[in-house]
């Protein structure tokens, strides 16, 4: 007689699934203790199952993203512009508005200060400190010695012996024309050009990243003729205060004037010529009209600072200023901005890359081959 043929089941050999169960149970019953005197039926401790536990930890988090909803804001607003900065925007927009309007999140900058969270504060980067001399004799005062760099001059004629130097600045967009603007001048064989570009920068946080400062550091290390200048992707955000300005009122447009007249004048201080390149039309129907928003303030200080501004908004436009990732140049249909809606392609880069250069000879009158 075979086993299946008798009358008795075989033991079944345990499995994965069974271990997982008899896993399963322990976690969410664990056994009771065999050893010790029994407890009381009334002291038995309670234990909590997995789903409070849970519900506890999801209540925590809630109340914590919104308490803190303003600090996350500023994070996802210096974040690259692209889709995840746009959804974690209109996500935290609303917590942060609830927020601040009952004041919770000073709470949290209480709570910071208790426990000496002071970063992102004036003062708590490294300083820049003026060169001090030894003193040569006993009982001498040390004497500040301060440089002043000389004065540069536009180059017109430049040559192969004496190139002109240009130096190009700006956020994740300008370093998207400044690949291929650097490269273009490079191959003419009569400018030295150098890129300098931070992602998730602009002028809106300079405790995130301050350009007035790193430009003060780039004009004596490179010299510039002619700086190109391609920043505001990343701007249409709210001032960080206290109190904070919200982008799009007036207040927010005078201290951002401000800002890019500060910047302007750093650019010119050594005698550089200057260009600013204006944002181009986004996919996005909100952050285009913030670009236009933006463009339209630095357009008005460029004229008073006399500052050459190249609008960028039909250059990868439509005509009439709309988003479109394809232009037809000269015959042929170019893709010209990244699958993000928002940067800049390669094909596109250099389709602004020649607008730029073209007002480099004709504009400035610079003998560029």
């Amino acid at each position: 007689m075979t086993w299946d043929e008798g009358p008795f089941e075989v033991e079944r050999r345990p499995g994965p699934v069974d271990a997982v169960r008899r896993l399963w149970r322990r976690v969410v019953n664990p056994a009771k203790p065999t050893t010790g005197p029994k407890q009381p039926r009334g002291r038995e401790p309670k234990r909590a199952g997995w789903t409070r536990v849970l519900g506890v930890g999801l209540a925590a988090f809630a109340i914590w993203t919104v308490l803190d909803a303003p600090t996350l804001q500023h994070n996802a607003q210096v974040s690259p512009v692209g889709l995840r900065r746009t959804v974690s925007l209109d996500v935290l927009g609303p917590l942060a508005t609830f927020s601040r309007d009952l004041g919770l999140s000073h709470l949290v900058s209480f709570a910071d200060h208790v426990m000496g969270r002071n970063g992102n504060r004036p003062g708590n980067g490294l300083a820049t400190l003026p060169f001090i001399t030894a003193p040569t004799k006993p009982g001498a005062k040390s004497t500040v010695t301060t440089t002043t760099l000389p004065m540069v001059t536009l180059n017109r004629d430049p040559s192969v012996k004496d190139p002109l130097r240009v130096l190009v600045v700006g956020d994740s967009l300008g370093i998207d024309l400044g690949d291929v603007l650097v490269n273009d001048l490079v191959e003419t064989g009569v400018v030295q050009a150098t890129l300098d570009g931070e992602v998730s920068t602009g002028l809106t946080r300079p405790d995130y990243f301050n350009w007035p400062d790193e430009l003060s550091v780039d004009l004596p290390k490179y010299t510039p003729q002619l700086i190109v200048i391609m920043i505001g992707a990343n701007d249409a955000q709210d001032l960080p205060g206290p109190p904070d300005v919200p982008f799009g009122t007036v207040t927010w447009d005078d201290t951002y004037a401000s800002r890019v007249i500060e910047f302007m004048a750093e650019a010119k201080s050594r005698g550089a010529q200057v260009i600013w390149v204006g944002m181009p039309p986004m996919q996005n129907s909100g952050l285009s009209a913030a670009m236009s928003r933006i463009d339209g303030i630095v357009q008005v200080e460029a004229g008073r600072e006399g500052i050459d501004f190249v609008s960028s908004w039909t250059v990868l436009g439509t005509p009439t200023g709309q988003f479109t990732p394809y232009l037809v140049v000269g015959g042929d249909e170019v893709n010209v901005r990244e699958p993000d809606g928002t940067h800049i392609s390669p094909g596109g880069a250099q389709v602004l890359s020649a607008v730029v250069e073209a007002h480099i000879r004709s504009d400035l009158h610079i003998d560029v081959p």
